[in-house]
């Protein structure tokens, strides 16, 4: 099964309020006027795309190794993936898949990074609980995900629902501001500059990992 056809079958229980989680339809409404009026904002056409230049970074992992994209860039390309948070169960499914699709990566040379806004003891249950081989970044304040354009500000009743269905950003990611990252996919030649990108205003909404295998055969072609 793809990885969108399990989103999809996850969101389709989860919306019609099938336990475990039993959310009411008002709750559905508001999540779902949220990402209405975030697609409307078009953020996402305003997020680095393929073309350009990617932002550089260095963040840290979960037990405090600094983790530096010109490093990595160095070894090979660079699979980068923004996600919400360990709280976030459509970012886990995703998680997953990208662990699965990880030896194609390696095929080609390239690195697969995650980043999140959220705090390293957060991170470490994300690599725990997907059960992942590959680097989890904290992106501290979310200046990274800024950098790419992706990093948007919860609206008020967003903000109360969270608060509501004790969703605590603020704890989760040692930041009072409220802000996530808008889900998003990167291929990131060597030379820094972007070959592929997908960035979703709808967070139920991820390319699939093997979306990435053409990007990085092209490379491999043009090397040999």
């Amino acid at each position: 099964m793809s990885l969108q056809a399990k989103l999809d079958a996850f969101k389709a229980n989860f919306e019609a309020g099938r336990p475990p989680y039993n959310v009411p339809p008002a709750v559905i409404e508001t999540m779902r006027r949220a990402t209405a009026e975030l697609i409307e904002s078009e953020a996402a056409q305003r997020a680095k795309r393929a073309g350009d230049v990617a932002p550089s970074f260095s963040l840290t992992d979960p037990e405090g190794n600094v983790v530096n994209s010109v490093d990595l860039l160095k070894r090979g390309p660079l699979v980068l993936s923004f996600y919400r948070g360990v709280w976030c169960p459509y970012c886990n499914m995703e998680l997953q898949a990208l662990e699965a699709a990880k030896p194609a990566f390696d095929k080609y040379g390239a690195s697969l990074v995650a980043i999140s806004p959220q705090t390293a003891p957060n991170s470490r249950k994300s690599a725990r609980q997907n059960k992942l081989s590959f680097p989890i970044l904290s992106d501290v304040k979310g200046k990274v995900g800024a950098a790419f354009g992706l990093r948007f500000h919860l609206p008020d009743y967003l903000v109360e629902l969270y608060k509501q269905l004790k969703n605590d950003l603020p704890t989760f990611n040692d930041d009072p501001s409220w802000t996530l990252p808008m889900p998003a996919r990167y291929v990131i030649g060597q030379d820094g500059i972007i070959l592929y990108s997908e960035v979703n205003p709808d967070y139920t909404r991820r390319p699939e990992p093997e979306d990435m295998i053409p990007v990085l055969q092209r490379l491999t072609s043009v090397k040999a």
